[in-house]
């Protein structure tokens, strides 16, 4: 007897088995793993593919977006505004006129989703990458001018990187689902009898699925969330930031396609957009019907979403990430990486350093020694060097997003504390209206430290002189705790030391980079090896991507039928 039946064959999960079972050994190794090369290359992407969906995104906007095939009955012209140029991009997009037909819509679609099993679900999910890369320049574009990110950054960041994290969901969620076998034929001796049974195992979804996204990563934060509802069986609306809605948009579209080829209701993913000025995020949060959230955004809202009752919930919010400089085999080395770290898109990321805690006495080189001074005149001439390259400064520092974030970047200087670098606007001859500011670095003194107690976002970087370097770790790991930290960079020579900062660090929930000084940053987080937040401290419960990251979305239900 076959108690599951599957709605078809896994023609989409043969396609891509040996690329599944791939990825799956990658997420179980945390080795370097990509399907999807994250440079713009003509022989990757295809010759002129470039230019024609620069074509496809100018004429995309002031037009409406028509690749979405959910039964939306009307169009809203967004919010989004291009901080580089300061125009808005008048793109309208479908919405339902009201929160219920969204539920309606996802909910029906579901019925029959829920009945594919793990192999169709994940063949087709992985399909839907495969047609997304043919639209990675579009999505580079969509997101430079939504977000402010660099043209580099919105291409590795949206596209290769981003459908990293979701072929990292779809993995671990097919390996998870398939962990125990569907059916078991069971016998347990009884004296002169056998005990037989045959035991049926199904996964069933939670229901309703939610994925809120922010405004500065529209997808590269809400894929992971969204693939792994999913794969494990799950309708879902996604609501989009209203100032980034473009990036997420093209997305859908793919997977709407993807699922009407292969006769499933498109309505499984719809995009749920709003303005400003009538959001309609919490009502979908509060509906019963909605049993799974993910959301990356502020802290204050992010609490009350974890706070929702009966709903399994996915956050990360903002945090207060340092770099503890203890010391070092080269001093330009080190102040060159934490120029870049700090001045990448212009700290609006979640991983950005903000504090870099330095001991009074200085720091020990390997011939030598640097003061405090010393080592803030590396890190300020760096960064300066970087910020006022003519053609790297205003590569590396994209635009800012928001008008707020500008404003606490103007008003940094009145904080408190000396100022060692002042924020300056950065020239990008491309766009002379681009919205920039160079970081602005501050010493703090010790009657200043309450400065700091939170995220300030954005270019605004805090040189905080300690007692010694077990003072710098002390404060560091009481920031994490309290305030939340995704990213820790910390720069020593002693090897008994790295291993109490990084355990110190791991107990405040916070992962270490040690003495980075080449091409990798404490900013970037890679699919597949790292992973992104601990959900061990305030800046996040979830984790970008473990076990529990999909196994939270479905149960597993055993029937057994008993054998004569």
């Amino acid at each position: 007897m076959q108690i599951f039946t599957p709605v078809k064959s896994n023609t989409a999960f043969e396609k891509y088995e040996a690329l599944i079972n791939e990825a799956i050994d990658a997420v179980h190794k945390r080795e370097h793993y990509t399907p999807f090369p994250e440079m713009p290359s003509p022989a990757d992407y295809g010759e002129g593919a470039e230019a024609a969906q620069k074509a496809a995104f100018e004429a995309q906007l002031g037009a409406k977006f028509e690749q979405l095939l959910q039964s939306s009955n009307s169009w809203l012209e967004s919010d989004e505004e291009s901080p580089y140029t300061g125009k808005s991009l008048k793109i309208s997009y479908p919405v339902f006129s009201d929160v219920e037909d969204y539920i309606k819509a996802t909910q029906k679609a579901g019925e029959k989703w829920k009945l594919a099993d793990a192999k169709e679900r994940a063949g087709l999910l992985v399909e839907t990458l495969h047609q997304l890369k043919a639209h990675f320049y579009e999505l580079a574009f969509a997101t430079m001018h939504t977000t402010g990110q660099s043209y580099m950054m919105s291409f590795q960041a949206s596209g290769p990187h981003a459908a990293d994290r979701a072929l990292e969901a779809i993995a671990l969620g097919y390996a998870e689902l398939t962990r125990f076998a569907d059916k078991i034929s069971w016998e347990k001796p009884a004296g002169k009898y056998t005990l037989k049974m045959e035991k049926f195992g199904m996964n069933v979804g939670r229901g309703l699925s939610l994925a809120i996204g922010c405004s500065t990563f529209p997808t590269w934060n809400t894929l992971p969330g969204l693939y792994a509802s999913l794969v494990t069986g799950n309708p879902v609306i996604v609501k989009p930031h209203p100032k980034a809605i473009y990036p997420i948009a093209i997305v859908v579209g793919v997977i709407q396609s993807v699922l009407k080829e292969n006769g499933f209701d498109p309505n499984l993913v719809v995009l749920a957009c709003d303005k400003a000025s009538n959001q309609i995020t919490k009502k979908l949060a509060e509906h019963p019907a909605v049993r799974i959230i993910d959301f990356t955004g502020s802290n204050a809202f992010g609490n009350y979403i974890e706070g929702l009752p009966g709903k399994t919930v996915f956050t990360e919010k903002a945090g207060v990430n340092s770099i503890i400089i203890d010391s070092v085999d080269d001093l330009d080395a080190m102040a060159k990486n934490i120029a870049f770290s700090i001045s990448l898109y212009s700290g609006q990321m979640c991983t950005a350093p903000q504090n870099i805690y330095v001991p009074e006495s200085g720091i020990a080189l390997k011939d030598g020694h640097a003061s405090l001074e010393d080592v803030q005149k590396a890190i300020v001439e760096q960064t300066r060097g970087l910020v006022e390259h003519p053609k790297a400064g205003h590569a590396v520092a994209g635009a800012i997003q928001s008008k707020a974030t500008m404003e606490r970047v103007l008003k940094a200087k009145n904080l408190g504390g000396k100022v060692l670098l002042e924020n300056k606007a950065i020239s990008n001859p491309e766009f002379p209206e681009a919205q920039t500011q160079s970081p602005i670095i501050i010493e703090l003194s010790r009657d200043k430290r309450d400065l700091v107690k939170g995220e300030m976002f954005g270019p605004i970087v805090f040189i905080i002189p300690t007692k010694d370097t077990n003072e710098s770790l002390e404060l560091a790991s009481q920031a994490a705790r309290e305030h939340g930290a995704i990213s820790c960079s910390a720069y020593t020579q002693d090897s008994e030391l790295m291993q109490k900062i990084a355990l110190t660090m791991a107990e405040a929930g916070t992962a270490v980079s040690f003495n980075l000084t080449g091409g990798i940053y404490v900013n970037q987080n890679a699919g597949f090896s790292d992973f992104h937040v601990s959900g061990g401290n305030p800046a996040g419960n979830a984790s970008f991507t473990n076990p529990e990251f999909v196994v939270k979305r479905f149960i597993r239900v055993q029937s057994r039928i008993f054998v004569k």
